[in-house]
């Protein structure tokens, strides 16, 4: 695995020991990027479920001002922060251990604002909209807020999602990417 463009493009990331999480590969992640950027003019990207950290990294690479990166796996957040210590750009990144809901809260009360999202979920534990719901009734999402949600091939995500727009499926063999953009609203 490694960071592919951007500031810091070209460097190595670990995957997390153990089979508990699935790394995206570098194929899918310069793929998603393509689809959504490739490159950020700033803003706050959100990874609830961070693994390895390599889709935060590679957002913050591209342009991203800062990542949140939560996770609730021990192996994974210190394998997070052994990858975000080969940025040498530690305070464009916020590690956080927990359960996902929990932070949401933290973060809801923080009044933290985000532009981008991945949701990249256990897959035998996968309530992506749920999370999505969750995140908007929290106000956590700006306006044409992105997110990028990676399941399987089971997980059959809705085209239709109040308040979203279903931009883009793309089926890359056992791994699908759906990406959602919030709808520009009067109401925030």
């Amino acid at each position: 695995m490694r960071i592919v463009a951007g500031d810091f493009g070209g460097r190595r990331l670990k995957a997390v020991p153990g089979m508990q999480t699935r790394p995206t590969t570098d194929k899918v992640k310069e793929a998603v990027f393509n689809i959504i950027g490739p490159y950020f003019d700033g803003g706050q990207s959100l990874d609830l479920f961070a693994g390895s950290g390599g889709l935060s990294i590679e957002a913050v690479s591209r342009g991203i001002d800062r990542a949140v990166l939560i996770d609730r796996q021990y192996q994974a957040i210190k394998t997070i922060k052994d990858n975000i210590s080969v940025t040498k750009a530690p305070d464009r990144f916020e590690v956080i251990k927990g359960d996902a809901q929990r932070v949401l809260d933290r973060l809801a009360a923080q009044a933290e604002r985000f532009d981008l999202v991945f949701l990249d979920p256990p897959y035998a534990k996968q309530q992506i909209v749920k999370d999505i719901q969750r995140c908007d009734q929290l106000r956590l999402l700006n306006p044409g807020c992105r997110i990028i949600c990676e399941t399987d091939t089971q997980a059959n995500l809705p085209t239709e999602l109040p308040g979203f727009e279903q931009i883009r499926v793309q089926d890359y063999g056992i791994t699908v990417i759906t990406i959602y953009q919030k709808l520009e609203t009067g109401a925030d």
